[in-house]
């Protein structure tokens, strides 16, 4: 198994520090539904994921790559790695994140409105093909953005077309607006309330689950099913106030975690939503 990375980042470690430590956070948080130290799930495992992000780190932070390229290429490491889809939707966030890191002036959020602005047709045709690679519970077909035909529209025309089904794609629609507006402020205030990475990263996952339908699950189970995982995650969000105590709302995570991983359902796309969200957080505050 690979080396932990450093919670947070060390300084001066780049795009690729922050990225391997956001990943390698959301696996220690005991996120229910999802792969994490405390219990493997879906027939996939810790190291599995640990492999991923190490494969894939280098090639989020290399300079002089378009952000189709970054996609295609992480999907295509992560599959030499361990042979599944465990990232294709942190890797359709991470990307232009890492691109708009490595382009300079002004903050964060401004850098990736320019990126997202400048994706071309080539970004979705390379995205497109990863996708199928990846073989998940993808964007599917949408009127001139199929994943299974040859892109004619830009890569964030398409996932426009997507938004309303698939919370990543929605994330392109809306300058990441989940992540900079809703996420990144919610972390910082629950860090600064001596909360630990781990708890902040908890009390995020279950923010996004308890408000949020995840599109992984809606797509996989039908909206019934999302309905019933976002009421179910609202029960424990009681306990969520800085001035609380988190310790039971804990314990009913692993219970409802193991509850998720009996029926088969893992809310996938709220768990890379949180990944980006520490990503993001981590790159604003990079030299």
């Amino acid at each position: 198994m690979t080396d932990w990375a450093p919670i947070p980042p060390d300084r001066g470690s780049g795009i690729a520090g922050a990225y391997r430590a956001a990943c390698h956070l959301e696996l220690r948080a005991l996120k229910p539904g999802n792969v994490h130290i405390h219990a493997d799930g879906h027939g996939m495992t810790v190291s599995q994921f640990l492999a991923s992000a190490d494969a894939t780190a280098p090639i989020l932070a290399r300079p002089g790559l378009s952000v189709g390229e970054r996609i295609f290429e992480a999907v295509a490491a992560t599959r030499a790695a361990v042979g599944c889809n465990t990232n294709l939707g942190i890797l359709l966030l991470a990307a232009p994140l890492a691109q708009a890191a490595l382009t300079g002036g002004g903050p964060l959020r401004d850098r990736l409105g320019r990126v997202l602005a400048d994706l071309t047709v080539e970004d979705a045709e390379l995205t497109f093909r990863a996708i199928a690679l990846a073989e998940p519970a993808g964007l599917g077909r949408v009127e001139g953005a199929d994943v299974h035909a040859p892109a004619t529209v830009t890569l964030l025309a398409a996932m426009r077309e997507a938004q309303d089904r698939d919370r990543i794609a929605r994330q392109y629609a809306t300058d990441f607006a989940d992540l900079f507006e809703t996420g990144v402020p919610r972390l910082r205030y629950w860090l600064k309330a001596a909360a630990s990475y781990e708890e902040a990263t908890e009390r995020l996952y279950l923010f996004f689950l308890s408000t949020v339908l995840d599109s992984h699950v809606a797509r996989k189970y039908g909206l019934e099913r999302a309905e019933w995982l976002r009421g179910r995650a609202s029960e424990l969000s009681e306990n969520v106030a800085p001035d609380r105590a988190f310790t039971l709302t804990r314990s009913r995570l692993g219970e409802l975690d193991r509850e998720l991983k009996y029926n088969g359902v893992n809310p996938g796309t709220t768990a890379d939503i949180v990944v980006g969200c520490l990503l993001a957080h981590w790159l604003m505050q990079s030299p």
